[in-house]
Protein backbone atom coordinates (compact mmCIF):
# COMPACT_ATOMS: atom_id res chain seq x y z
CA UNK A 1 0.00 0.00 0.00
CA UNK A 2 1.70 3.29 -1.01
CA UNK A 3 2.20 6.15 1.47
CA UNK A 4 3.09 9.55 1.07
CA UNK A 5 6.44 10.25 2.82
CA UNK A 6 9.11 13.46 2.37
CA UNK A 7 12.68 13.98 2.55
CA UNK A 8 14.78 16.32 4.89
CA UNK A 9 18.41 16.63 4.35
CA UNK A 10 21.07 18.82 6.26
CA UNK A 11 24.27 18.94 4.53
CA UNK A 12 26.52 20.12 6.83
CA UNK A 13 30.51 20.77 6.88
CA UNK A 14 31.54 17.93 8.89
CA UNK A 15 28.54 15.33 8.46
CA UNK A 16 25.30 15.18 6.68
CA UNK A 17 22.00 13.89 7.87
CA UNK A 18 18.63 12.68 6.17
CA UNK A 19 15.40 11.98 7.78
CA UNK A 20 12.33 10.70 5.47
CA UNK A 21 8.73 11.34 7.59
CA UNK A 22 5.09 10.85 7.28
CA UNK A 23 2.70 13.88 6.50
CA UNK A 24 2.06 13.34 10.59
CA UNK A 25 5.38 13.94 11.35
CA UNK A 26 6.25 10.14 11.85
CA UNK A 27 9.79 9.53 11.10
CA UNK A 28 9.96 6.60 9.26
CA UNK A 29 13.82 6.61 8.66
CA UNK A 30 17.13 8.32 9.34
CA UNK A 31 20.56 8.31 7.54
CA UNK A 32 23.84 9.97 8.12
CA UNK A 33 27.11 10.50 6.00
CA UNK A 34 30.17 12.46 6.28
CA UNK A 35 30.61 16.54 5.11
CA UNK A 36 29.02 17.71 2.42
CA UNK A 37 30.26 21.66 1.77
CA UNK A 38 30.26 22.14 -2.00
CA UNK A 39 33.25 24.39 -1.18
CA UNK A 40 35.64 21.40 0.55
CA UNK A 41 33.59 18.03 -0.92
CA UNK A 42 34.46 18.49 -4.31
CA UNK A 43 33.61 15.75 -5.88
CA UNK A 44 32.35 13.16 -3.29
CA UNK A 45 29.55 16.12 -2.74
CA UNK A 46 27.08 13.74 -4.36
CA UNK A 47 27.99 10.83 -2.76
CA UNK A 48 27.70 12.18 0.23
CA UNK A 49 24.17 13.38 -0.32
CA UNK A 50 23.58 9.69 -1.92
CA UNK A 51 24.79 7.62 0.96
CA UNK A 52 22.78 9.90 3.65
CA UNK A 53 19.40 9.17 1.54
CA UNK A 54 20.38 5.34 0.55
CA UNK A 55 20.71 5.04 4.99
CA UNK A 56 17.52 6.58 5.42
CA UNK A 57 15.68 4.91 2.90
CA UNK A 58 17.18 1.07 3.26
CA UNK A 59 13.92 -0.08 4.82
CA UNK A 60 11.85 1.92 2.89
CA UNK A 61 10.17 2.05 -0.64
CA UNK A 62 11.29 5.05 -2.39
CA UNK A 63 8.18 5.39 -4.41
CA UNK A 64 6.32 7.11 -1.78
CA UNK A 65 9.05 9.78 -1.52
CA UNK A 66 6.93 12.52 -3.22
CA UNK A 67 9.37 15.72 -2.64
CA UNK A 68 12.53 16.58 -0.43
CA UNK A 69 14.43 19.63 0.55
CA UNK A 70 18.54 20.13 0.96
CA UNK A 71 19.93 22.12 2.69
CA UNK A 72 23.53 22.47 2.81
CA UNK A 73 26.24 24.60 4.19
CA UNK A 74 28.08 27.01 1.51
CA UNK A 75 25.19 26.64 -0.71
CA UNK A 76 24.76 29.83 -0.75
CA UNK A 77 26.10 32.30 -3.82
CA UNK A 78 28.52 31.18 -5.95
CA UNK A 79 27.76 27.67 -4.38
CA UNK A 80 24.14 27.45 -5.12
CA UNK A 81 23.78 25.81 -8.68
CA UNK A 82 26.11 23.02 -7.71
CA UNK A 83 24.31 22.19 -4.86
CA UNK A 84 21.12 22.13 -6.36
CA UNK A 85 23.01 19.90 -9.62
CA UNK A 86 24.56 17.50 -6.67
CA UNK A 87 21.60 16.82 -4.92
CA UNK A 88 19.31 16.37 -7.84
CA UNK A 89 22.17 13.93 -8.88
CA UNK A 90 22.27 12.26 -5.68
CA UNK A 91 18.12 12.31 -5.38
CA UNK A 92 18.41 10.46 -8.80
CA UNK A 93 21.16 7.87 -7.70
CA UNK A 94 19.03 6.09 -5.44
CA UNK A 95 16.09 5.77 -7.46
CA UNK A 96 13.23 9.02 -6.35
CA UNK A 97 11.41 10.64 -8.72
CA UNK A 98 9.91 12.92 -6.84
CA UNK A 99 10.27 17.05 -6.79
CA UNK A 100 13.66 17.93 -5.37
CA UNK A 101 14.16 21.45 -3.51
CA UNK A 102 17.73 23.27 -2.26
CA UNK A 103 17.95 25.93 0.37
CA UNK A 104 20.68 27.39 2.56
CA UNK A 105 21.55 25.32 5.70
CA UNK A 106 20.18 28.70 7.78
CA UNK A 107 16.80 28.14 6.30
CA UNK A 108 17.09 24.71 7.59
CA UNK A 109 18.50 25.81 10.82
CA UNK A 110 15.73 28.26 11.23
CA UNK A 111 12.89 25.83 10.88
CA UNK A 112 14.53 22.95 13.03
CA UNK A 113 13.79 25.59 16.01
CA UNK A 114 10.16 26.66 14.87
CA UNK A 115 7.32 26.02 12.09
CA UNK A 116 6.35 29.82 12.21
CA UNK A 117 7.46 32.19 8.87
CA UNK A 118 9.02 35.29 11.15
CA UNK A 119 11.60 35.52 13.63
CA UNK A 120 15.65 35.40 13.82
CA UNK A 121 18.15 32.68 14.14
CA UNK A 122 21.18 32.87 16.29
CA UNK A 123 24.25 30.74 15.00
CA UNK A 124 27.28 29.75 16.67
CA UNK A 125 29.54 26.36 16.15
CA UNK A 126 32.30 26.48 13.43
CA UNK A 127 30.88 29.73 12.68
CA UNK A 128 28.40 32.31 13.64
CA UNK A 129 26.29 34.40 12.03
CA UNK A 130 22.55 35.89 12.99
CA UNK A 131 19.54 35.82 10.58
CA UNK A 132 15.87 37.52 10.37
CA UNK A 133 13.17 35.82 8.52
CA UNK A 134 10.39 37.38 7.23
CA UNK A 135 7.87 34.83 5.31
CA UNK A 136 10.38 32.22 5.64
CA UNK A 137 12.86 33.98 3.83
CA UNK A 138 16.15 35.86 4.61
CA UNK A 139 15.30 39.13 4.87
CA UNK A 140 18.60 40.60 6.73
CA UNK A 141 21.94 38.94 7.97
CA UNK A 142 25.14 39.54 9.81
CA UNK A 143 28.27 38.39 10.27
CA UNK A 144 28.63 34.67 9.02
CA UNK A 145 32.00 36.16 7.04
CA UNK A 146 34.27 33.26 8.36
CA UNK A 147 36.90 32.24 10.40
CA UNK A 148 39.44 34.80 8.74
CA UNK A 149 37.30 37.86 8.58
CA UNK A 150 33.76 37.30 10.71
CA UNK A 151 32.31 34.44 12.55
CA UNK A 152 32.52 36.49 16.03
CA UNK A 153 32.08 34.44 18.74
CA UNK A 154 32.34 31.18 17.00
CA UNK A 155 33.51 28.38 18.61
CA UNK A 156 36.65 28.61 16.30
CA UNK A 157 36.97 32.35 17.24
CA UNK A 158 37.06 31.29 20.84
CA UNK A 159 39.75 28.96 19.99
CA UNK A 160 41.92 31.04 17.76
CA UNK A 161 41.69 33.85 21.04
CA UNK A 162 42.17 31.07 23.96
CA UNK A 163 45.54 29.67 21.61
CA UNK A 164 46.64 33.87 21.69
CA UNK A 165 45.92 33.96 25.41
CA UNK A 166 48.32 31.05 25.85
CA UNK A 167 51.09 32.45 23.96
CA UNK A 168 50.82 35.81 25.78
CA UNK A 169 51.49 33.37 29.18
CA UNK A 170 53.85 31.97 27.75
CA UNK A 171 55.71 34.85 26.62
CA UNK A 172 54.92 37.48 29.69
CA UNK A 173 52.47 39.27 27.58
CA UNK A 174 49.36 38.21 29.66
CA UNK A 175 48.58 36.80 32.55
CA UNK A 176 48.37 32.64 33.26
CA UNK A 177 46.02 30.54 32.06
CA UNK A 178 44.49 27.21 33.00
CA UNK A 179 43.87 27.23 28.46
CA UNK A 180 47.54 25.83 28.45
CA UNK A 181 46.77 22.37 29.74
CA UNK A 182 44.35 21.63 27.15
CA UNK A 183 45.05 23.70 24.44
CA UNK A 184 48.51 21.26 24.39
CA UNK A 185 46.70 18.34 24.64
CA UNK A 186 44.33 18.84 21.73
CA UNK A 187 47.45 20.17 19.99
CA UNK A 188 49.27 17.06 20.97
CA UNK A 189 52.25 18.32 22.48
CA UNK A 190 53.66 15.74 25.19
CA UNK A 191 53.04 16.60 28.82
CA UNK A 192 56.51 16.88 29.80
CA UNK A 193 56.71 20.26 27.88
CA UNK A 194 53.83 22.35 29.81
CA UNK A 195 53.15 20.06 33.17
CA UNK A 196 52.54 22.12 35.63
CA UNK A 197 51.46 25.68 33.60
CA UNK A 198 49.96 27.99 34.39
CA UNK A 199 51.82 28.94 37.40
CA UNK A 200 54.84 31.44 36.22
CA UNK A 201 57.51 30.00 37.96
CA UNK A 202 57.36 26.44 36.43
CA UNK A 203 60.22 26.92 33.43
CA UNK A 204 62.65 29.58 33.03
CA UNK A 205 62.22 31.65 29.46
CA UNK A 206 63.93 29.14 27.51
CA UNK A 207 61.47 26.80 28.12
CA UNK A 208 58.64 28.83 28.06
CA UNK A 209 59.88 30.30 24.64
CA UNK A 210 60.53 26.33 23.24
CA UNK A 211 56.68 25.60 24.39
CA UNK A 212 55.45 29.00 22.62
CA UNK A 213 57.15 27.99 19.08
CA UNK A 214 55.62 24.52 19.34
CA UNK A 215 52.15 25.54 19.89
CA UNK A 216 52.63 27.66 17.44
CA UNK A 217 53.82 24.96 15.32
CA UNK A 218 51.06 22.59 15.79
CA UNK A 219 48.45 25.02 15.50
CA UNK A 220 49.31 26.66 11.99
CA UNK A 221 49.47 22.67 11.10
CA UNK A 222 45.74 22.27 11.63
CA UNK A 223 42.95 23.31 9.79
CA UNK A 224 41.05 26.21 10.88
CA UNK A 225 37.85 24.53 11.97
CA UNK A 226 39.84 22.19 13.86
CA UNK A 227 40.81 24.96 16.64
CA UNK A 228 37.31 25.03 17.49
CA UNK A 229 37.71 22.04 19.43
CA UNK A 230 39.13 24.13 21.99
CA UNK A 231 35.71 26.41 22.57
CA UNK A 232 34.27 23.84 25.29
CA UNK A 233 37.41 24.21 27.26
CA UNK A 234 36.90 27.85 26.85
CA UNK A 235 33.71 27.75 28.10
CA UNK A 236 34.63 24.44 31.28
CA UNK A 237 37.69 27.11 32.08
CA UNK A 238 35.61 30.08 32.54
CA UNK A 239 32.83 28.22 34.70
CA UNK A 240 36.31 27.18 36.62
CA UNK A 241 36.49 30.39 37.77
CA UNK A 242 39.95 31.40 34.93
CA UNK A 243 39.66 34.99 34.45
CA UNK A 244 40.92 34.90 30.96
CA UNK A 245 38.51 32.57 29.86
CA UNK A 246 35.64 34.18 31.70
CA UNK A 247 36.93 36.99 29.65
CA UNK A 248 37.16 35.71 26.51
CA UNK A 249 33.52 33.89 26.83
CA UNK A 250 32.01 37.56 27.75
CA UNK A 251 33.62 38.92 24.76
CA UNK A 252 31.87 36.10 22.36
CA UNK A 253 28.17 36.31 24.23
CA UNK A 254 28.64 40.46 23.59
CA UNK A 255 29.38 39.78 20.15
CA UNK A 256 26.83 37.17 19.44
CA UNK A 257 24.39 39.32 20.94
CA UNK A 258 25.49 42.66 19.36
CA UNK A 259 24.93 40.26 15.71
CA UNK A 260 21.42 39.53 16.67
CA UNK A 261 20.81 43.11 17.50
CA UNK A 262 22.00 44.57 14.52
CA UNK A 263 19.14 42.17 12.72
CA UNK A 264 16.34 43.26 14.46
CA UNK A 265 14.05 40.79 15.74
CA UNK A 266 11.26 41.85 17.00
CA UNK A 267 10.06 41.43 20.24
CA UNK A 268 7.78 38.28 21.01
CA UNK A 269 8.77 36.94 17.83
CA UNK A 270 10.87 33.29 18.13
CA UNK A 271 14.64 33.67 18.45
CA UNK A 272 15.88 30.26 17.47
CA UNK A 273 19.59 29.03 18.55
CA UNK A 274 21.75 26.86 16.67
CA UNK A 275 25.63 25.54 16.83
CA UNK A 276 27.38 23.70 19.34
CA UNK A 277 28.40 26.76 21.56
CA UNK A 278 24.73 27.83 21.94
CA UNK A 279 23.69 24.09 22.40
CA UNK A 280 25.81 23.17 24.80
CA UNK A 281 25.66 24.14 28.13
CA UNK A 282 28.33 26.98 28.76
CA UNK A 283 28.51 30.37 29.91
CA UNK A 284 27.91 31.54 26.83
CA UNK A 285 25.19 29.91 26.36
CA UNK A 286 23.50 30.62 29.51
CA UNK A 287 23.52 34.25 28.91
CA UNK A 288 22.58 34.41 25.89
CA UNK A 289 19.56 32.95 26.59
CA UNK A 290 18.76 34.78 29.47
CA UNK A 291 19.37 37.94 27.71
CA UNK A 292 17.38 36.86 24.57
CA UNK A 293 14.14 36.13 27.00
CA UNK A 294 14.85 39.67 28.75
CA UNK A 295 15.30 41.52 25.67
CA UNK A 296 12.96 39.86 22.97
CA UNK A 297 10.62 38.72 25.81
CA UNK A 298 10.59 35.07 24.29
CA UNK A 299 11.92 31.97 25.50
CA UNK A 300 14.65 30.88 22.89
CA UNK A 301 14.17 27.89 20.84
CA UNK A 302 16.70 25.54 19.79
CA UNK A 303 17.82 23.74 16.16
CA UNK A 304 18.84 20.84 17.61
CA UNK A 305 17.59 18.87 14.34
CA UNK A 306 18.47 20.05 10.92
CA UNK A 307 17.41 17.04 9.01
CA UNK A 308 13.92 17.42 11.05
CA UNK A 309 13.86 21.17 9.97
CA UNK A 310 14.51 20.31 6.56
CA UNK A 311 11.47 17.98 6.31
CA UNK A 312 9.50 20.10 7.58
CA UNK A 313 10.30 22.57 5.05
CA UNK A 314 9.56 19.77 2.75
CA UNK A 315 5.88 18.92 4.60
CA UNK A 316 5.47 23.10 4.18
CA UNK A 317 5.86 22.82 0.33
CA UNK A 318 3.95 19.40 -0.19
CA UNK A 319 0.96 20.41 1.63
CA UNK A 320 0.86 24.36 0.80
CA UNK A 321 0.43 25.27 4.48
CA UNK A 322 2.64 25.96 7.70
CA UNK A 323 3.19 22.47 9.58
CA UNK A 324 1.37 21.99 12.71
CA UNK A 325 3.09 22.53 15.98
CA UNK A 326 2.64 18.74 16.93
CA UNK A 327 4.00 17.62 13.27
CA UNK A 328 6.87 20.00 14.11
CA UNK A 329 7.67 18.53 17.07
CA UNK A 330 7.58 15.40 16.10
CA UNK A 331 10.08 16.24 13.14
CA UNK A 332 12.69 17.91 14.99
CA UNK A 333 12.59 16.39 18.33
CA UNK A 334 15.78 14.68 16.78
CA UNK A 335 15.24 11.45 18.79
CA UNK A 336 18.27 9.39 16.87
CA UNK A 337 19.88 6.15 18.38
CA UNK A 338 23.34 6.85 18.60
CA UNK A 339 23.19 10.63 17.63
CA UNK A 340 26.31 12.56 18.66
Amino acid sequence: MSRTMVVGVDAGGTRTRCVVAAPDGTVAGRGRAGGANPHSSGGALVETLAAALGAALSTLDGRDVRLGVFGGAGSAGAGATGFRAAAADAWERVGLTGKVHTVTDLEVAFAAGTAEPDGALLLAGTGAVAVRFAGGAVARRCDGYGWLLGDEGSGVWLGVRALRAVLAALDGRGEPTALVAPACVLLGIPPQSWAGLPARSWAGPDEREALAQAVLAAAFAQPPAALGRLAPHVSAAADDGDPVAVRLCAEARDRLLHSLDTVGPRVGRPVVLGGSVLLRDGPIAREIRAAVAERYEVRPRTASDGAGGAAALALARLTGTTVDPTVHRRLTSGHEPGRE
